[in-house]
């Protein structure tokens, strides 16, 4: 396998869609998944988040062969929504201990 991390950073919103589609997927044995919050552009924020400067997003961290990546990436607008962003990193050793 030619592993490679897919991270993914979603409105909150679109959790359970998200969960379903990774868990009905071939190739993917897992996720991570963990609140993370958002900073940056203050274009689409609610009053609440402007004045905090911060918007709650999850993020999901998957571990996969990276010829899998396109079509997962693929799938997501169809079947999960907008507003996600992503992007991969090479995985240089992976393993389970025990």
């Amino acid at each position: 396998m030619n592993a490679t991390m897919l991270v993914l950073n979603i409105p909150i919103e679109i959790e359970e869609d998200l969960v379903d589609y990774l868990l009905s997927l071939e190739g993917i044995g897992g996720f991570t998944s963990f609140r993370v919050q958002g900073h940056g552009e203050h274009s689409d924020l609610s009053v609440a988040e402007q004045v905090t400067g911060r918007r709650t997003r999850l993020r999901y961290e998957i571990v996969l062969d990276e010829a899998l990546v396109s079509d997962v990436v693929k799938g997501l607008a169809d079947g999960v929504g907008s507003d996600i962003i992503y992007w991969q990193q090479p995985v240089t050793n992976f393993g389970r201990i025990g």
